[in-house]
């Protein structure tokens, strides 16, 4: 159980210390906690575990330009990262309305994201990602609050179904968009289900239908990745978020239509019994991989989706359509950078954690075809897209031996092409990724300025070891289209964290 540090550790004087190497913390020994009066939850609000509340509660109430140092000065006093981030994801999904599931929502979709880069992250860094989190999420709360004032309350208790049949009603109501229905059940079957048993529903209906540009298979990723970091015990009301945020859609109920967006969903999970029962037990094959790219080039979803079906019951390894997919991922950023070509590579990426990571074999085949069906649909939404450059024709820059990951990043950022042929020069030089990666991330610390620096970094960053290793040099050499280079100029929020953190 997490424990909250006692009254008295904020109220006295702190030793020396520092966060993460940023510098002395002792004078936010002075900050005061909240008081009871302030800690008091309005009755209409979903509660949390009372452990957790009250941090909660602080992240919720003090104001943007204060909570920096507030948290440092808990942080100072033993509260631990662990702490600190389940009481901003609760936070997020507690303020923050997941419709559109995007836009201000990001300040929860970022919150595991944040966590990634923390983790590999030098030390001397991990705070930071946290911090900026934290500054995100007022940002975040301020637009909810200007566009309406949304807040989640308490499940209707009344409405509950029996645990043995939670996990039913809510497959039920999910099935028909029936919302009431869903949020009730979902209520119930957080209290009894295990985190595996969970995951392999949501994983299905977070892939179902294109609608979000993949914000809803991002979700349930890393809904579920953070619940991993904090505890299961956390979870009613981040399932109760997320499945709502499933639930978005235009128009009447799409169960009730032949709805543009669900059609490839409906398709494929038709398509699933047709691959063979022998899928997983193919070889690598090269020459599919480029098939697979060549199709997703000018094909539709349906076209692409029949290929994978054919290959893999040929007995081409699902490896081999994976590097097709991320690689066509990065090509669509690399012929058109911005938010669309983003999420070409966040979703990709997020249906790939759900397919290494659900047990369900229908479910893993039916999130394969569901990536293979989103790149096609996102070419098509690209307007005035360009047919170069392609991905397995980029030419590496030539690294000298004593090349480091600045020769790289000096043009990232500032000329797309000679970065990203840079990149791939250093790796193929022997260059070590690590530093490379390293690097990247230091540059979102200190230069990102929007969720998507974290979402998008932390996503390709990881997926670079998801593809082979024919393949993943041009990968992550295509990514650096989106990251961060050395001619950025730093972030205000770091600059504010460096003055707020001074002794």
């Amino acid at each position: 159980m997490f424990t909250s540090p006692h009254r008295r550790d904020f109220i006295r004087t702190a030793a020396a210390g520092s966060i993460a190497g940023l510098g002395d913390l002792t004078f936010l020994s002075r900050l005061q906690p909240v008081t009871a009066e302030e800690s008091r939850l309005d009755p209409k609000l979903v509660r949390l575990e009372p452990n957790i509340e009250p941090l909660v509660r602080l992240i919720e109430d003090t104001p943007r330009e204060k909570l920096i140092e507030e948290v440092g000065s808990r942080v100072q006093h033993g509260l631990s990262y662990k702490e600190v981030l389940a009481a901003l994801l609760l936070a997020g999904v507690r303020n923050i309305q997941p419709r559109p599931v995007g836009f201000k929502f990001h300040a929860v979709l970022v919150v595991n994201s944040a966590h990634l880069a923390s983790l590999e992250s030098p030390d001397q860094y991990r705070w930071l990602p946290i911090f900026w989190a934290l500054d995100n999420f007022k940002s975040s709360q301020a637009k909810n609050q200007q566009e309406g004032g949304w807040r989640m309350g308490p499940a209707d208790e009344t409405k509950l179904p029996p645990a043995r049949k939670a996990r039913q009603a809510f497959e039920e109501a999910m099935d028909v968009w029936d919302e009431p229905a869903a949020d009730a059940a979902v209520a119930a079957y957080a209290r009894t289900a295990s985190m595996n048993e969970a995951f392999d529903v949501f994983a299905r209906y977070g892939c179902r239908d294109f609608r979000d540009i993949g914000h809803k298979a991002i979700y349930v990723a890393n809904a579920f990745r953070a619940l991993q970091a904090i505890g299961w015990r956390y979870a009613e009301p981040v399932l109760r978020s997320l499945a709502y945020a499933l639930l978005q859609h235009e128009g009447d109920s799409p169960a009730k239509r032949d709805g543009a967006p669900d059609r490839s969903g409906r398709q494929n999970s038709k398509r699933v019994a047709d691959i063979k029962d022998t899928w997983q037990d193919g070889k690598p094959d090269a020459a599919a991989t480029a098939a697979v790219l060549s199709t997703l080039r000018q094909g539709s979803d349906s076209d692409v989706c029949d290929q994978v079906v054919e290959l893999l019951n040929k007995g081409v390894a699902p490896q081999s359509i994976w590097d097709a997919l991320l690689l066509g991922a990065g090509e669509l950023l690399m012929r058109q950078p911005g938010i669309v070509g983003l999420h070409t590579l966040t979703s990709a990426n997020a249906l790939h954690y759900a397919y290494t990571t659900c047990s369900q074999d229908a479910t893993r085949k039916l999130l394969l075809l569901q990536c293979a069906a989103f790149l096609p649909q996102f070419r098509a939404s690209m307007r005035n897209l360009p047919k170069e450059p392609a991905i397995d024709k980029l030419e590496p820059i030539a690294a000298e031996s004593d090349a480091s990951p600045d020769w790289v990043f000096a043009d990232v950022g500032k000329n797309r092409a000679a970065g990203a042929q840079k990149a791939l020069g250093y790796l193929k030089a022997g260059g070590d990724p690590r530093s490379l990666f390293n690097a990247a991330r230091i540059l979102i610390f200190m230069k990102g300025t929007d969720s998507h620096d974290y979402k998008f970094s932390s996503a390709v960053l990881e997926d670079y070891y998801h593809a082979t290793p024919e393949v993943r040099d041009r990968f992550i050499a295509a990514s650096t289209y989106w990251l961060k280079g050395t001619t950025a100029i730093d972030n205000s929020l770091v600059q504010r964290i460096r003055e707020a953190l001074k002794a």
